[in-house]
């Protein structure tokens, strides 16, 4: 109990946690909110099931103490390598491992469709954190070759499923926490300029090179082209790879810059079909029925969350809570920019939820489970080191 009322203390003092805090909450009302315009009974199943759980298990997060977080971070990022290698056998029954939108990325478990990726993101964080929180071998180029290839792992087997959109959140989290543990820059913008070499590459492949040298899946092929020419103008491909892309930026221009309101917005949606629109294209939604100023209050109230994650990890002393914390906030403004890209029709769609706003069980309770874990760091005494950390 003493150490639960030091917790509780530090807490009550005023700190970035009170940032963090009242913003998850309040993507989540405008969440349900969104959700009920499109599909009242997921609003019902998102506000009356997945949500209670998803604030357990953000209590039960801010409990343990660091260290013991740190000591599981690596037994529990395995699980979860286990639970991506598990979805893509091929014997395994579809009842169990169901095909949803041509991906094999979820487990079917009661009351919910138990998504691996999301859990594997967390432990992800937490497993990078632990292994920076007091080494020096990063700040050559030689050192940062493991945690690379740890990156690799779960990206590699998030996109055979395939699910390019999550398994774009690893390697903007991995640069974050390499820049917070001290890694040198002209390292990082050396592997920075090779990658954004790749994209461009690939861009151009899709672009001109014949179908027997592609990377990439046909269908995801299709997104970059159908973004490309709806980018320049061309609303050739709006009844076929476009459609839902268009949709979603016809329905935010729709919306103005006051909105449509609730129950006009309803007969919008009900007219004019968006698919996904509970899930990934949930910002069109909001657009819709907000408008322009409700998008830019829910950017906004992103702007918040990561602030306080931020802030958290710059007031924290403990390095494991410094570095967890950087990376969930890369992790969760990465997925804001290409979620609100692809519905603005800036970025091809990927499939990437909105945090703490799409329907969803496993995305909600994962979610949640990182803003425990930054309470956690934010509730803890600050002179937790034993050791010099990663300052340079």
């Amino acid at each position: 109990m003493g150490d639960l009322g030091r917790q509780l203390r530090a807490l009550l003092t005023p700190n970035f946690a009170w940032l963090a805090l009242p913003a998850g909450l309040a993507l989540v009302a405008v969440g349900v909110l969104a959700i009920d315009t499109v599909r009242p009974r997921q609003a019902h199943t998102q506000q009356s099931l997945n949500l209670p759980i998803a604030l357990l298990c953000m209590l039960l997060a801010m409990m343990p103490h660091p260290r013991v977080m740190g000591r599981v971070a690596y037994p529990f990022f395995g699980i979860s390598l286990g639970l991506l290698i598990f979805l893509l056998l091929p014997f395994v029954p579809r009842g169990i491992v169901p095909v949803i939108n041509g991906a094999r990325s979820w487990i079917d478990t009661p009351g919910m469709n138990f998504q691996p990726s999301e859990m594997t993101k967390v432990f992800f964080a937490l497993s990078l954190a632990w292994y920076f929180r007091f080494r020096k071998s990063h700040r050559s180029l030689l050192g940062l070759v493991f945690p690379f290839l740890l990156t690799l792992v779960p990206v590699t087997l998030i996109m055979m499923q395939p699910d390019l959109g999550t398994a774009l959140v690893f390697a903007p989290a991995l640069f974050a926490v390499l820049v917070a543990a001290g890694a040198k820059l002209r390292h990082l913008f050396a592997i920075g300029g090779l990658g954004t070499l790749v994209v461009v590459a690939n861009i151009a492949i899709i672009l001109w090179a014949p179908a027997n040298m592609q990377l990439l899946k046909d269908h995801q092929q299709r997104r970059v082209r159908s973004m490309i020419k709806l980018a320049s103008g061309d609303t050739s491909d709006i009844q076929a790879d476009a459609y839902q892309q268009y949709k979603a930026m016809t329905l935010c221009g729709a919306g103005g810059v006051w909105g449509f309101g609730e129950e006009r917005s309803r007969e919008v949606f009900e007219n004019f079909h968006l698919p996904e629109a509970h899930n990934d294209m949930i910002f069109a939604v909001i657009v819709n029925r907000w408008g322009m100023l409700g998008g830019i209050g829910v950017i906004g109230l992103y702007g918040a969350l990561v602030t306080g994650f931020l802030g958290v990890s710059a007031t924290t002393r403990d390095p494991l809570g410094r570095l967890t914390c950087v990376g969930f906030a890369a992790m969760i403004l990465t997925q804001v920019v290409v979620n609100v890209g692809m519905t603005l029709g800036i970025l091809p769609i990927t499939g990437i939820t909105l945090p703490f706003i799409s329907y969803g069980g496993s995305s909600l309770l994962f979610t949640f489970i990182m803003l425990g874990l930054v309470l956690n760091f934010a509730s803890r005494p600050r002179g937790m080191m034993e050791r010099e950390s990663f300052e340079f």
